[in-house]
């Protein structure tokens, strides 16, 4: 005969594993739910990346939250850690309690690890000493950090580039294990998710030729008209503005912003529409080569090339600018060399080719 105490231990282990199983099935409906899809960039839907990770086999998993943020223009991840903390470490560890696992990973860059890092390691210490094992990484700050798989080899130790995929981390991700990675905006949504408090509102990072830049925390399906108007930001001069990104986000007229909703990482660039061509091609071509990891050669000389093109020229080269373009977005090795053309692209249909009629 089994001791009271026995089945009464044998009793609330079975409670446990079932309240914490129902838990974890939960969050999952929750998300899926409330629609979530990632916010660093890719919009990749938030339930479908969980699943693939939580499916794919192996004992081990690992949980990485990534707030590299290394693209001109962008903030909202150091603005998020710094107010909210509590929820983008609560996001985590409802991921890790989701697929079994302890380890996690934080990806912070060093600039924002000065700013944050003590705040943000209180947090850490109390989920740690319940049993989670969440660590920094600390990194210098990149563009090409930000990419998974780059990001994956810089924990490993390795030369910090991109991996060939298929296969994807939610299958063999960090040191060959599934591995499930988020940006830090998602992870604060999965907290509040969780609490019932969701209410599909988005950050965008405001900047350029305003008044009022900064963070804000605004509906989703706005207009970036209205949101441009709603944060005091809307020029009394004609302008254009550039979306998702600060680099490689599309550049949209002063008309398409009134139906135009955010894209992307949430970065909302504003430009007077007298800015010199050559001045703002320049500052994304000197980006996109300095941060060229320099894995592929469309990647690493096309950067270049349009550099050197665009200084040595008088006038803005387009049929040479379009014809590297052409180059880097078919053969470049990741998104970093592909995405160089979507910004300038735009930018000449929608500012420079509507100017000129």
């Amino acid at each position: 005969m089994i001791p009271i105490n026995r089945q009464l231990g044998d009793f609330l282990v079975k409670s446990i594993l079932f309240i914490n199983c129902n838990m974890t099935r939960n969050i999952l409906a929750k998300i899926e739910k409330a629609g979530l899809i990632g916010r660093g960039g890719a919009e990749y839907p938030t339930a479908k990346k969980w699943r693939e990770v939580k499916q794919a086999p192996g004992k081990i998993k690992y949980v990485v939250c990534n707030a590299s943020e290394g693209e001109i223009g962008l903030f909202k991840d150091l603005y998020i850690l710094k107010n909210y903390p509590g929820q983008v470490v609560r996001g985590i560890v409802l991921a890790l309690d989701y697929l079994g696992a302890k380890d996690g990973y934080i990806n912070l860059n060093k600039g924002y690890y000065k700013k944050i890092g003590v705040k943000l390691s209180r947090v850490i210490d109390s989920y740690n000493r319940q049993g989670y094992n969440i660590k920094f990484f600390i990194e210098d700050p990149s563009y090409i950090g930000g990419e998974e798989t780059a990001l994956l080899n810089a924990i490993e130790g390795k030369r910090v580039e991109p991996r060939l995929k298929p296969p994807y981390p939610s299958r063999v991700g960090l040191f060959g294990c599934p591995t499930l990675i988020n940006n830090v905006e998602t992870f604060y949504d999965i907290a509040r998710v969780n609490e019932g408090t969701f209410d599909n509102k988005r950050f965008y990072a405001i900047s350029g030729k305003i008044k009022k830049g900064g963070v804000y925390h605004l509906p989703a399906d706005w207009s970036l008209e209205k949101v441009l108007k709603e944060t005091g930001n809307y020029p009394a001069f004609d302008f254009f503005v550039q979306a998702g990104g600060s680099a490689s986000g599309l550049v949209l007229n002063k008309e398409q912003v009134k139906t135009q909703k955010m894209i992307g990482a949430g970065g909302l660039e504003v430009y007077d529409k007298k800015t010199n061509p050559k001045t703002l091609l320049l500052r994304w071509f000197n980006f996109y080569q300095i941060e060229s990891c320099g894995k592929c050669t469309p990647c690493r000389l096309g950067t270049f090339q349009l550099r050197y093109l665009l200084e040595k020229k008088t006038q803005v080269p387009w049929d040479q600018i379009f014809g590297l373009l052409a180059v880097t977005e078919e053969t470049s090795f990741c998104a970093l060399g592909r995405s160089i053309s979507a910004p300038i692209r735009s930018y000449y249909t929608n500012v420079l080719k509507k100017r000129s009629r």
